[in-house]
């Protein structure tokens, strides 16, 4: 099976650099970026859109389902939980400790980092038992970090900030 992750459009949180709110929905230019990349995914031919319940993601899916096939959601997809940080500015956290897979460092009541990665390993494992040939995932720049793991490994200094797509970048795995 192939899968495609898709991170969202942008999305005034990523313009500012603040920890989004789950009711969070594309800017302009997150819509122009979306409608942009259209014109890769019609080239795919896709079984299925699993998109995260967020706004911004399934607003994403909705704009590039090209094909108008299925688009379902899991809650397994969300971003990675930033719960009493949400709305707050980046500049309160050290971003690399935050996004690093071994650290021992709490902000708040953040979800950590391994049960994010243990969240997609188990959205990757149930996948792997479907019949598709291809998937198209949308998601978030977080879980695209836990997806790197999975396929990946943990880098051995643990750190996965710069690991994560940029707004409506693909990337292509064999599962």
């Amino acid at each position: 099976m192939i899968v495609y992750l898709i991170r969202h459009g942008q999305s005034e949180s990523n313009v500012i650099g603040r920890y989004n709110s789950p009711d969070e929905n594309l800017t302009e230019v997150g819509i122009k970026q979306a409608m942009d990349l259209r014109d890769i995914v019609k080239n795919i031919d896709y079984d299925i859109i699993i998109s995260s319940p967020l706004i911004r993601a399934l607003r994403t899916a909705q704009i590039i389902n090209v094909k108008n096939k299925e688009i379902i959601t899991d809650d397994r997809l969300a971003e990675r939980n930033h719960r009493s940080l949400i709305g707050k500015s980046f500049s309160i956290t050290d971003r690399d400790e935050m996004w690093n897979y071994y650290s021992k460092t709490i902000y708040a009541d953040e979800e950590r980092v391994p049960e994010l990665c243990e969240r997609i390993k188990e959205f990757l494992d149930e996948l792997k038992t479907k019949n598709y040939s291809k998937v198209l995932i949308v998601s978030h720049s977080g879980v695209s970090k836990a997806f790197h793991v999975y396929f990946n490994g943990v880098p051995e200094d643990g750190k996965l900030l710069k690991l994560g797509l940029k707004n409506t970048e693909i990337k292509e795995y064999e599962l």
